[in-house]
């Protein structure tokens, strides 16, 4: 499937639903973050901006790109209707083409999953290479399907966190895994629906 196709979808898919005055961060990244000093923040796929509008509140410099133009204008205009815009910088990025240029204390790559071309083994790799020393690199996956996912197929294989770091394959003299595990929680979909869903969360920091 094309580039073009995969804006079309996820455009589609931010469209069919109302746009959030007030998107919730991420369970895995509040707990990992907080107690972090500030610096300069990468959200890859953004989506509704939860996360980015978190980390900037927290005083974190927030770079928040997605494939979906809607998502982006969404969240930029979110970001200064909160009295964040001077802290947020969004942009339309096609991660299957080009990564987002400069250097970041954090990136954060959460449910990053797509029907159509994505080498995310090269992204997150690139994400790595994107780190200051001592910055870290949040990979939180799925490890299971929720009631409102678009990916509803029973042999999905959800790669473990291992599987996902050996997939990079970054060198351990550089990088060090600090976490790597699958905790399970409550989620709310985008209806309102509850379920108990399994998360794959890595951790990477970088240490030269």
């Amino acid at each position: 499937m094309s580039s073009t196709d995969a804006v079309t979808f996820w455009d589609g898919v931010y469209a069919a639903r109302p746009a959030a005055d007030g998107p919730q961060p991420n369970a895995r990244l509040t707990e990992t973050v907080t107690g972090l000093p500030p610096g300069d923040a990468l959200d890859l796929g953004c989506g509704d901006g939860g996360d980015a509008l978190w980390l900037a509140r927290t005083g974190w410099r927030v770079t928040a790109v997605d494939i979906s133009e809607v998502a982006v204008e969404r969240l930029a205009a979110l970001a200064r209707s909160h009295g964040l815009g001077d802290r947020v910088t969004t942009a339309r990025a096609d991660l299957h083409k080009s990564f987002p240029p400069g250097g970041f204390d954090l990136v954060s790559a959460h449910y990053l999953h797509t029907p159509f071309d994505l080498d995310r083994a090269t992204v997150l790799r690139s994400a790595a290479l994107a780190l200051r020393p001592g910055g870290r690199l949040l990979v939180v996956d799925h490890g299971s399907a929720a009631p409102w996912s678009w990916n509803q197929e029973s042999d999905v294989h959800y790669p473990s966190p291992r599987e996902v770091a050996a997939g990079i394959g970054l060198p351990p003299q550089t990088w060090t895994v600090e976490r790597a595990d699958a905790p399970r929680r409550i989620a709310t979909g985008p209806d309102g629906r509850t379920a108990e869903v399994t998360d794959h969360v890595l951790l990477i920091r970088r240490t030269a």
